[in-house]
C-alpha cells in the first residue's frame, strides 16, 4: 500500500541535473539582462559568467555519470 519513497542514485542525479540546468538558464538570462543595460558592472558580469561556467562543468560531470560510455 505504501510506495517506497527512497530515490535511486540515478534519480537523485537526474533531479540535481535539472536544478543545475535551471540555475544555468537563470544565470544566462541575468547575464543577458545585465549586458543590455548599456553600462554593465564588469565585476558582477565576470562573477556571473564564472558561476555559469562552474555550473556547466557540474552539468557535464553529472551527464557523464548518467550516460554510459558506448564504444562503437
Amino acid at each position: 500500500m505504501n510506495a517506497p519513497t527512497e530515490l535511486t542514485h540515478d534519480e537523485m542525479l537526474g533531479i540535481r541535473l535539472e536544478v543545475l540546468r535551471r540555475e544555468h538558464r537563470d544565470l544566462d538570462q541575468a547575464i543577458h539582462a545585465l549586458e543590455e543595460t548599456g553600462r554593465p558592472d564588469v565585476l558582477t558580469l565576470r562573477r556571473l559568467k564564472k558561476q555559469k561556467l562552474f555550473l556547466k562543468d557540474q552539468i557535464v560531470k553529472i551527464e557523464d555519470m548518467l550516460i554510459p560510455d558506448i564504444i562503437a
